[in-house]
């Protein structure tokens, strides 16, 4: 995408602060590696070296940046990150190649429903039943199931599965090798062995939601699995059987969601956090990296550790934890003591 500095500053409503607005740009790239053709951005004090040193072309800065490198011209924005992520979008969007139409070496039942406005791509599979919307894209690799349904403006990269009777929203992304509606992790115990549970639910993933590589989202034993409007899964992320998740909430590669559980709304999970079965996390509730929660949580804030407390008095308890070692030679020492002492006070005296 090629743009001049002054396209750049309407896209992203910004003010030009230094610098040509005639400048041509048609890449973008971080401080340290772009050219006098390319954007990029300063969105932290940490990056000050860079930013000086920087080639680039145009830069987004944060309001109270008001100079930089010589050349270079400096597009005021409020959130330098987020007017990045406008652009890149737009560049996103202009680059995609999109043709309608099923093509040959698709496999397409005849009691599918294609919408006129969809792509089928070569190796892609859709079955009996299966309803793909307007403006979605079915890549090739991609199974959707019986009876699945997918809304518009989708998009099922390589090998991706919707398995049958899971629904899919607008907007939906799946990324490669994501498996929506794979069964539950149901079994009874029987004498020695485990008798599979038949998962007989489906997922319904809302509006606006995207999925990342290799996750998977397990189909309901009975009613339905739910991903909310907005809501971003990572890579490598597991959530289980009738979970529901609310709207706007992120979780992040190697997390995962025990059957049953619930999480509201803006809920983020990061890195490596396992969620217990049968509980609800509450509204804003952020858990940092390699949290366990075995318990629900109701207020909102910053949790931290196994079990997961909150940030405040999980930090609090790594710093005692941190004085042990020293506590520990203190008492040792001052055991010694007592044992010498214990010691001469059990000694008789002897003398003339």
């Amino acid at each position: 995408m090629e743009l001049r500095v002054a396209d750049v500053v309407a896209l992203v409503g910004g003010t030009l602060v230094a610098g040509d607005e005639s400048i041509v740009l048609n890449g973008l790239a971080t401080l340290e590696q772009a050219g006098p053709s390319d954007l990029s951005f300063f969105g932290a004090e940490k990056y000050h070296p860079q930013f000086v040193a920087t080639r680039a072309g145009a830069v987004l800065v944060a309001p109270e940046v008001r100079s930089g490198p010589d050349g270079v011209a400096l597009i005021e924005v409020e959130n330098p990150s987020l007017a990045l992520a406008v652009l890149a979008k737009e560049a996103a969007k202009q680059t995609r190649e999109f043709t309608a139409g099923i093509r040959p070496g698709a496999h397409v039942s005849e009691e599918a429903r294609i919408d006129d406005e969809a792509a089928v791509h070569p190796g892609a599979v859709v079955e009996a039943g299966a309803v793909v919307g307007s403006g979605s894209e079915v890549c090739s690799g991609a199974v959707i199931g019986r009876g699945a349904r997918i809304g518009s403006d989708c998009i099922l990269y390589q090998n991706t599965t919707v398995r049958e009777g899971c629904i899919l929203g607008d907007r939906v992304i799946l990324q490669p090798g994501a498996v929506i509606g794979s069964d539950g992790f149901g079994y009874e115990p029987v004498g020695d062995k485990h008798e599979k549970v038949p998962q007989l639910g489906i997922v319904v993933l809302e509006n606006d939601v995207e999925i990342g590589a290799n996750a998977c989202v397990d189909r309901a034993r009975i009613g339905e699995t739910v991903v909310g409007e907005g809501s971003k899964i990572d890579n490598l992320v597991q959530v289980g059987h009738n979970v529901k998740v609310g709207r706007h909430c992120i979780m992040v590669a190697l997390s995962g969601v025990a059957g049953s559980t619930r999480l509201q709304d803006r809920v983020t999970v990061a890195a490596q956090v396992g969620i217990g079965g049968h509980i609800e996390i509450g509204s804003g509730v952020q858990l940092g990296g390699q949290s366990g929660v075995a318990k629900s949580i109701s207020e909102p804030g910053a949790y931290l550790g196994t079990p997961a407390r909150p940030i405040k008095e999980e930090i609090r308890l790594w710093q005692e934890l941190s004085k042990l070692a020293a506590t520990r030679k203190e008492v040792k020492a001052l055991r010694r003591e007592l044992d010498e002492l214990k010691e001469r006070q059990s000694t008789p005296l002897t003398g003339e």
